[in-house]
């Protein structure tokens, strides 16, 4: 039976932007759908939805924080955001009202692609309910509350293993230090960020082959925590996004 293409909707009031990424998501297999306004793109979600939003922030007719809060009173569907503004005020802002990523301008098509795929399988996990998950030499078994390293037991504390639970249902993308800290700690601390930075070199003692250069648990400076898996980054375009796109 022939696997039918994922589909992506890419929301860009810019012809050039959504050429380049039209191009670069149908070289990977994707149809691609597009929307150069809001309404449009709620339009489409809501009579064609789609396995993945690529989402600008500068609309013509409002806001790409709005149409993000609209589409998640409904929609769980993965969705990255892609702008010039990088402020960690703007990412962290984005990601709590349920963004699955944030992508700054100008970016490359390659880790546009890999942050996508990673969306869409933490998607696929989450419906599934898949009981064992893997990051290179990590493995999780949920269902036995157990970690592994290369096949070999590893012992967590009961908050050391929350925490790493919710980065893994959460993998591949940024989780703030907000949410962590209300899902593990409660929400009076929210502010307590020297909380996780003290849980989290415990977890990279744990896990990480070389805890002062961890590759599964990465720090995205001044928003969150990232757990990444070892696949390959796609290699369907490796080139940077046009010039046009840091405008």
């Amino acid at each position: 039976m022939t696997e039918i293409p994922s589909s992506v909707l890419v929301v860009d009031d810019e012809i050039q932007i959504r050429r380049f990424l039209r191009t670069g998501f149908e070289l990977d297999g994707f149809t691609v759908m597009e929307a150069e306004t809001g309404a449009e793109a709620l339009r489409s979600a809501t009579l064609k939805p789609s396995d993945l939003v690529i989402l600008d922030l500068g609309l013509p007719d409002m806001e790409g924080a709005d149409v993000l809060e609209r589409l998640r009173a409904w929609s769980s569907v993965p969705l990255i955001v892609l702008s010039v503004r990088a402020s960690e005020t703007e990412k962290v802002r984005l990601l709590e009202l349920g963004a699955d990523d944030y992508v700054v301008k100008p970016f490359g098509m390659a880790e546009l692609l890999a942050r996508a795929h990673s969306a869409m399988r933490r998607q696929l996990r989450s419906s599934r309910g898949e009981p064992v998950v893997k990051f290179g030499p990590l493995s999780i078994d949920f269902t036995a509350r157990a970690v592994f390293i290369n096949d070999q037991r590893v012992t967590l504390t009961p908050k050391e293993y929350r925490l790493l639970q919710i980065l893994a249902q959460h993998s591949g993308n940024v989780v703030t230090h907000q949410f962590l800290l209300r899902e593990v700690w409660g929400n009076d601390h929210v502010e307590d960020t020297h909380y996780l930075r003290i849980f989290v070199r415990k977890l990279r003692r744990k896990i990480e082959a070389d805890p002062t250069q961890p590759c599964i648990l990465l720090t995205e400076l001044g928003v969150g925590y990232r757990l990444v898996s070892s696949d390959p980054v796609p290699s369907a375009q490796t080139a940077a996004a046009p010039k046009s796109l840091a405008q």
